[in-house]
Parts: C-alpha cells; sequence; structure tokens
C-alpha cells in the first residue's frame, strides 16, 4: 500500500507563527511513526476456545475408535502408511472460523494430529451428521472458487467424502485467501452426528494433507499474516471457567505459562513427532521406552494413549478394572517359568516367544526401514486368530517379567504380579472404571520429554464424567499398540496439553512445554 503523506504534513506558505509550525511537525513525525511501527496485534492472531464437557459415551467412543481393526490407512497423496489416531468424539474444545464472503461460521476443532479443513457441504444429503450441522452454501460466497476433486479421509470411528473447493478463511482476525479445503458430502459415522463440532481444522504438516491441500497455517504464512512461525495452546482444564482455551497464531502469551520452556526436534514430518524417554509409573520405570519411544502431541484427542503393556500396568496401579484375558493368564501359568529362565540365561526379549513357540519365526529386517519381510508377514498371515493373541500375550508377559528383573524381584513375586496386570488389561470396549474415592492414593505418572520429567498427578490423568452421586471416573489411557518401526508410539492428548502450555514452532521443526499457567 502507498502512503500518501503530503496532504497531511505539507507546510504551507502562509504565513504561521513558530509554535504552530513545531506542533504541525510533531504532529507530522507522530503520524509517519504510526504508519511506519507495526502495531502490536499485526501478525498475531487469538482464538478463544470453548470447552465442551465429556460425557460417558463420548469417552468410550474415543476407545472403540482406537481399537478399530483398520490401524493403517492410506493418506491419498501422503508418503506411506499414516496412523488413524483419530477420534473427535472426546475433543473438548473448539472455536469459530468463517469461510466465504460474506463469512459463513464454523465451529471446528484445531487439530494438531491432521492437515485439512474440512465442513460439511449444502450438497451433503444422505447423511445424518451434516442435518445436525452448520453446511457451506458456496453460492452464497462471492470469493468461491471451484475445483471438485473428489477426496476421502478414513479415521478410526468413520469416514467422511467430499471434493475440494476454495474460498477465504477467516481465523480471528486473519483472512486467508484462497483456502482449499474439503466440503463434506457424506460423514459415514453416527459419531459425527453427535459431535458438537461441524468440522476440523488441521495443523499438522502437508505430507499427511489427503489431496496435497496446502494447510492453513501453511498459508498464514505464506501470506505474511503471522509474525513468527510458531503457534502455541493452552488449554484450561477448569471445567468451570468460561474461557475453556486459546490458540495463538504466530507468537506465544507468557501469561499462558510458568518458567521455560522444553523444546524437542520434531522427529518426522507429517504429525507432531518427537522422541519421548523413559515413562514411569510412581517412581518406577516400565521399561518400554528406556531406549526412546515416539510421541505425538495431538489436540484432537483428550486421551493419552500409549502401549496395551504400559497402560495396563498403568491400569493396575491406580485399580482400574479391565476384562480378564484368559489368553495372558494361560501365558504366565503355563510357560511363565520357561520366559524367566530364557530371560535370565541372556536370550534376548524379541527372541523368547519365537523359541518356546508361541510366535512365529521372524524374518530378517531392513536395517535402514525395518520393514519386514514377505516370509514373515506370510508367517503372521499363516496364524489362527487364537494363536496371534497368544503370540501378542507372550510378548507383553516378556516386557513385565524384564522390566521386574531390572528391579531383581524374585520369581515368584515377578509371576504372581505379571498375572495381576493380566487381570487388568484394557478392556477392548475401554471400561476402565476408577474408584473416585481413591484418586489422592494412586501414583503420579511421569513422561520424560527432553530429558526431563513431565509428570502427571491422579487428579491430571483421572477423566471424571457425570455429577456427585452419578459421577463416574475413568483411566485416561487407553491402549495403542503400534508395531516398529513407527512403534511403540504415545499419543498425549488434552489431558496432557492442558498440564503442560505447548508451542508448535514450524520455522525450527521443534515442540516446546512449559507448565501451563
Amino acid at each position: 500500500m502507498t502512503v500518501q503523506f503530503d496532504s497531511l504534513c505539507h507546510l504551507s506558505g502562509v504565513s504561521v507563527n513558530m509554535g504552530h509550525k513545531l506542533l504541525q511537525m510533531t504532529f507530522c513525525l507522530w503520524a509517519i511513526t504510526c504508519l511506519l511501527l507495526p502495531s502490536p496485534s499485526v501478525g498475531l492472531s487469538r482464538i478463544t476456545l470453548k470447552k465442551q464437557r465429556l460425557d460417558l459415551q463420548g469417552i468410550k467412543a474415543a476407545r472403540i475408535a482406537m481399537h478399530g481393526e483398520d490401524i493403517l490407512h492410506n493418506f491419498g497423496s501422503s508418503d506411506g502408511e499414516v496412523m488413524p489416531l483419530k477420534n473427535y468424539l472426546d475433543a473438548q474444545y473448539y472455536g469459530v472460523i468463517g469461510i466465504g464472503s460474506p463469512p459463513q461460521n464454523f465451529t471446528v476443532i484445531f487439530d494438531t494430529g491432521s492437515s485439512n479443513l474440512w465442513v460439511p457441504s449444502s450438497k451433503c444429503y444422505f447423511s445424518i451428521a451434516c442435518y445436525f450441522h452448520s453446511k457451506y452454501k458456496s453460492s452464497r460466497s462471492s470469493t468461491y472458487t471451484k475445483i471438485g476433486k473428489s477426496c476421502e479421509i478414513n479415521y478410526g470411528s468413520g469416514s467422511i467424502s467430499g471434493f475440494l473447493s476454495q474460498d477465504n478463511v477467516k481465523v480471528g482476525g486473519l483472512v486467508v485467501k484462497d483456502q482449499v479445503f474439503i466440503e463434506a458430502t457424506r460423514e459415514g459415522s453416527l459419531t459425527f452426528a453427535l459431535a458438537k463440532f461441524d468440522g476440523i481444522l488441521g495443523l499438522g504438516f502437508q505430507e499427511i494433507s489427503v489431496g496435497n491441500a496446502t494447510p492453513v497455517w501453511y498459508n498464514m504464512l505464506n501470506q505474511d499474516l503471522v509474525r513468527e512461525d510458531v503457534f502455541s495452546f493452552w488449554l484450561n482444564r477448569d471445567p468451570l471457567a468460561q474461557v475453556g482455551g486459546e490458540i495463538v497464531f504466530g507468537g506465544v502469551d507468557p501469561k499462558h505459562y510458568k518458567g521455560k520452556h522444553t523444546y524437542v526436534p520434531v522427529s518426522r514430518k507429517g504429525y507432531w513427532q518427537f522422541d519421548m524417554g523413559d515413562f514411569l509409573i510412581g517412581n518406577h520405570s516400565t521399561g518400554v521406552c528406556e531406549t526412546g519411544c515416539a510421541a505425538i502431541v495431538d489436540s484432537g484427542t483428550s486421551l493419552l494413549a500409549g502401549p496395551t503393556t504400559v497402560v495396563a500396568e498403568i491400569n493396575q496401579a491406580i485399580g482400574a478394572r479391565g476384562v480378564v484375558s484368559a489368553e495372558c493368564k494361560e501365558v504366565v501359568s503355563q510357560y511363565g517359568d520357561l520366559i524367566w529362565q530364557l530371560l535370565v540365561s541372556g536370550v534376548l526379549p524379541d527372541k523368547v516367544c519365537t523359541q518356546i513357540g508361541l510366535c512365529p519365526l521372524k524374518g530378517v529386517q531392513s536395517m535402514s526401514t525395518g520393514i519386514e519381510t514377505v516370509v514373515d508377514k506370510k508367517n503372521m498371515e499363516g496364524l489362527s486368530a487364537g494363536d496371534k493373541v497368544l503370540c501378542t500375550a507372550c510378548e507383553m508377559t516378556v516386557i513385565w517379567i524384564q522390566s521386574q528383573l531390572r528391579q531383581k524381584e524374585t520369581k515368584d513375586r515377578v509371576l504372581n504380579y505379571v498375572n495381576e496386570l493380566c487381570e487388568s488389561l484394557p478392556s477392548p470396549m475401554g471400561e476402565s472404571a476408577i474408584d473416585c474415592a481413591k484418586i489422592s492414593e494412586m501414583p503420579h505418572i511421569t513422561f520424560t520429554i527432553g530429558d526431563k520429567p513431565f509428570k502427571l498427578t491422579p487428579e491430571q490423568y483421572v477423566l471424571k464424567t457425570g455429577e456427585d452421586i452419578t459421577t463416574v471416573c475413568l483411566s485416561g489411557f487407553t491402549a495403542l499398540d503400534v508395531p516398529p518401526p513407527r512403534g511403540p508410539l504415545w499419543i498425549l492428548g488434552d489431558v496432557f496439553m492442558g498440564v503442560y502450555h505447548t508451542v508448535f514452532d514450524y520455522g525450527n521443526l521443534e515442540i516446546g512445554f512449559a507448565e501451563a499457567a
């Protein structure tokens, strides 16, 4: 924009006294300074988030989605296979955006676990979900551009499909021009019908964007709408608070955190993924992540998801009641002594179950990719469903016994402890109820990030629903088993992000955590 100063600051030939000239010159300098210096609000946008309290069905649905059979799926043009980590029904925090000119408002989840923007389309006729939510009408926007390419996103809890369109998107005080998004014409799950939001605004990397659509965040950067290449989340965990939280695009609000952030590098672009260290229950290491685990920061889920072996130990420690696994107990009863002896004699943990015949012989893995050979896959395919369960139960038993061996416990005590863990395996439906009166007696859970401990108290990781005598307390942990080389994998959702203010530094490819204020 060209700014004309002449009419404002020109000193005419009319005779004026020195005081008037001085005043006029002072005013000119002030005006020029205001125009040249950036406004405090330029390049910084705040989005106030609303919070929807969880209900019991929402928590259960979140876990059911995690246990879907479709563990892997293809994200359109993205490279390789990507984990469908999403179940949006339990997402508590959402905000309002506008699409089109004039803006049509939609309630969306700001989701760091995906990269596309989608909202229901006015052309969605046959999905129940569309009748309960706002729909985008392209005919009412003067800035709409037709694209029409069809696309689909598969989630663990269902799928959405539709076509690509282009329009302006208003996010807080920012207007992102010519943003490509998905008009959803089919929402294939009751999950979306029951949701409190209309759509999703993905804040992940373009590598997992369906149709290779440029994410909204990328366009904010490309169009110089933000001051810095960072955005940050503050989630208010106070259920009675008016403000549910805040996202700051282009900066960080120091009022939202205490102390300094601990930064870790992004280990793999796609999701906001990093390498996490050891995981502790109380003061005891589980041993699962001693050599490192992959972790994803995901604002689109309220849950903390991790390997079944660790979640079972957590459930046992906090008294969560799961489904008794007969297969697990069978392995401990029949093979516990042998597993102990093999581990004590120095057999590698990942070879034990093969040696005792409960798991097939694994093929040689590629050193660079960790991809299993065709022989290995065929061996697994040859197992019956029951044999696969026994193999999995054996592998979990080995991990548990190995963890207890480090603590130099006796064999009998270890096998009794492992047998108790079998009873604490998460139910396939996720019912892991906890005695609310015993929350204060439960252990702290600690994640090691950047060689520093990040602790969660029982009050922070236990989910509550209902009020007074109808209050139900549930474990905030759910099981998610991801095989190497992608796993073991943890998902740190809103339970974690509510305790620790999170900075997503796109410029330096880092993620920062600090105690939330």
